[in-house]
């Protein structure tokens, strides 16, 4: 059973960057993402990583926020930039054991906890 646990969260202005962290209670080679969700709509995935270091994000973060892992430090990384007032979200971490590049939610084993970003206009 992995645990997740996410850091980094917090208010920042729009247009400014937050980092995000996941960490996980063991070495993994599961594969990765961060997904969101904002008050009265549903989580959606944000961008996911295999153990290859493969990506792929949602249309919506492409070009501002970018995802990266270190297996050795058991850690995933969301570095977020350029971020607008829509980016306020609790945002989740989760790991996948098929390791495969996937976006549904339910293809997902384990969740940490979430950690709250908000962007103010």
């Amino acid at each position: 059973q992995v645990q997740l646990v996410e850091s980094g969260g917090g208010l920042v202005q729009a247009g400014g960057s937050l980092r995000l962290s996941c960490a996980a209670s063991e070495r993994t080679i599961y594969t990765m993402a961060w997904f969101r969700q904002a008050p009265g709509r549903v989580r959606e995935y944000v961008a996911g990583i295999t153990w290859t270091a493969k990506t792929n994000y949602a249309d919506s973060v492409k070009g501002r926020f970018t995802i990266s892992r270190d297996i050795a430090k058991n850690t995933v990384l969301l570095e977020m930039n350029s971020l607008k007032p829509e980016d306020t979200a609790v945002y989740f971490c989760a790991a996948d054991r098929s390791l495969q590049l996937t976006q549904r939610q339910g293809d997902f084993d384990y969740w940490g906890q979430g950690t709250q970003v908000t962007v103010s206009s």
